[in-house]
C-alpha cells in the first residue's frame, strides 16, 4: 500500500519529462496506465539506445525506457481513431486523472482535455506538460530540455569563464518539470475529491526552466545582476565555495556560512588566514578570491581527497568529485538503499536508481511493462468483451 494507492492515472506520455513525473507517482503507489500508440511502436523510448537488455522482453528492452517507466501498466490504443478514443473514454470513467506530455496543440485534437472528458467523468483532472503551453503563440512548437536551457539562461551560467556556453549535464529541466506535473496532478486530485469537479492544469518546460532561476532571477530583475561564469564552478558571491585540487584529485568546499571559514582554516593548518584582513568576511574574500584560491590550493595539495574528507567530515561542508560509477557504488548510496533491482516476468534483472521518496514502504518495484501488456485486462475491466478487444487488435487500433 503506497501513499497514493487508489489513485488511477491515464498517462498519455512519451520520452522523458512526462514519464519521469508519472514514475514518481507510481513509486508513491498510484496506478499509472501508459496509453501508447500501437501504430508507432508505443513510447519512442522503447527503441531508444544505445543500451538494451533483451531479457526484459520484446518492446521493453531499452534501459532508458526501464529507467523512467517502472511500476506502470501499458495499454496500446490508437487515440486518433474513433474506436480507440471510445476505449479511452471507457478507461477515463474510472480514472482520477490524465497526465499528458504531448505537444501543446495535440491534446485538444485527441480529445484529452477536461472539456471533452468531463462528459464521462466530471471529477477527472487533466494535467498537461508541454514545452511552451497549450494556449501560447508557441503551442505548436516542439521543444526539448536542452533548447529550454539555452533560452532560459542556463548555458550562460555553466562552464568555465573562457569556454563556450554549456548546458547542464543532465536533462534537469525535463526532470524538474516532471516533478512539477506530478505535484500539480496530486493537488488537482485532492481538490476534485473535495469538490467533485475536475479541471485542466498546465506546466511547461519553459516556465519551470525560468522558475528554476529563482534568486538569480530576483537579483537580475531588481538589482541589475548580470550572471558570470566563475572558475572551478565557484559560487557567484560566497567564497570559498568552489573546487580545489588535492594531492590526488578534486574536492568541493562550501564554506557558505561565516563559521565554516575559520573551521576550514584550522583543519588546513592555516588559522592565520581566518584573521587576515583580506579574508575576514564574505565581502573581503569575494574581493580577494584569486589570492585566497592560490593560498588554499597550496594547503589542499598536501593531502589526498580521502584524507581531507576524514578531517573535514561534520566540520566543513565538503564532497569528493567522483565519476558516476563511483557514485552508484558508494557506501552511502548503499546505506540509503538507492540502487534498486527491477525484475522482468522471466526473471531477468536490471539495476536502476530507485525512488527518492522515503515513505517507509518496502514493496518491490515492477519492471516497466511490455507494449500493450495490460490492454486486455484493463479493457475487460472497463466493460469491453473479448470479441470487441480482438476486433480492435485485428484493425491495429489496439495491441
Amino acid at each position: 500500500m503506497g501513499l497514493l494507492t487508489g489513485v488511477r492515472i491515464l498517462a498519455v506520455e512519451l520520452y522523458g519529462a512526462g514519464p519521469f513525473g508519472t514514475q514518481a507517482l507510481a513509486d508513491l503507489g498510484a496506478e499509472v496506465i501508459k496509453i501508447e500508440n500501437p501504430r508507432e511502436g508505443g513510447d519512442v523510448t522503447r527503441s531508444l539506445g544505445p543500451y538494451f537488455n533483451d531479457g526484459m522482453g520484446k518492446t521493453a528492452e531499452s534501459l532508458f525506457f526501464q529507467a523512467i517507466n517502472r511500476n506502470k501498466r501499458s495499454v496500446a490504443l490508437d487515440l486518433a481513431t474513433p474506436e480507440g478514443h471510445a476505449a479511452f473514454l471507457a478507461l477515463a470513467r474510472g480514472a482520477d486523472a490524465v497526465a499528458c506530455n504531448l505537444r501543446g496543440d495535440v491534446p485538444a485534437k485527441l480529445g484529452l482535455t477536461y472539456e471533452t472528458l468531463s462528459a464521462v467523468n466530471p471529477s477527472i483532472v487533466c494535467t498537461f506538460l508541454s514545452a511552451y503551453g497549450r494556449n501560447s503563440s508557441r503551442a505548436s512548437w516542439p521543444g526539448y530540455d536542452y533548447m529550454i536551457q539555452a533560452e532560459t539562461g542556463y548555458f550562460a551560467l555553466n562552464g568555465e569563464p573562457d569556454s563556450p556556453p554549456s548546458r547542464f549535464g543532465l536533462s534537469i529541466v525535463d526532470f524538474m518539470t516532471g516533478y512539477c506535473m506530478a505535484l500539480a496532478l496530486v493537488s488537482g486530485v485532492m481538490a476534485a475529491r473535495e469538490s467533485g469537479k475536475g479541471r485542466d492544469l498546465d506546466v511547461t518546460l519553459y516556465d519551470v526552466g525560468l522558475a528554476n532561476l529563482n534568486y538569480l532571477a530576483a537579483w537580475s530583475a531588481n538589482a541589475g545582476y548580470e550572471p558570470e561564469r566563475i572558475a572551478r564552478s565557484g559560487h557567484p558571491t560566497l567564497v570559498p565555495c568552489q573546487l580545489f585540487r588535492t594531492k590526488d584529485s578534486w574536492i568541493y568546499i562550501m564554506a557558505n556560512k561565516e563559521k565554516f571559514f575559520p573551521a576550514l582554516c584550522t583543519v588546513l593548518g592555516r588559522p592565520d588566514l581566518a584573521t587576515d584582513p583580506r579574508f575576514v568576511g564574505f565581502p573581503e574574500r569575494l574581493a580577494n578570491r584569486p589570492v585566497l584560491s592560490d593560498l588554499l590550493d597550496d594547503a589542499f595539495g598536501a593531502r589526498t581527497t580521502a584524507e581531507w574528507l576524514d578531517l573535514l567530515a561534520g566540520v566543513v561542508p565538503a564532497a569528493p568529485v567522483v565519476r558516476m560509477a563511483e557514485a552508484l557504488n558508494a557506501p552511502f548510496t548503499a546505506e540509503r538503499n538507492l540502487i534498486e533491482t527491477l525484475t522482468a516476468e522471466n526473471g531477468t534483472a536490471i539495476k536502476v536508481v530507485g525512488s527518492p521518496f522515503g515513505t517507509g514502504e518496502t514493496a518491490p518495484s515492477r519492471a516497466a511493462p511490455r507494449l500493450g501488456q495490460d490492454t486486455e485486462a484493463l479493457l475487460l475491466e472497463a466493460g469491453y468483451d473479448s470479441s470487441s478487444i480482438e476486433e480492435l487488435r485485428r484493425r491495429d487500433i489496439a495491441i
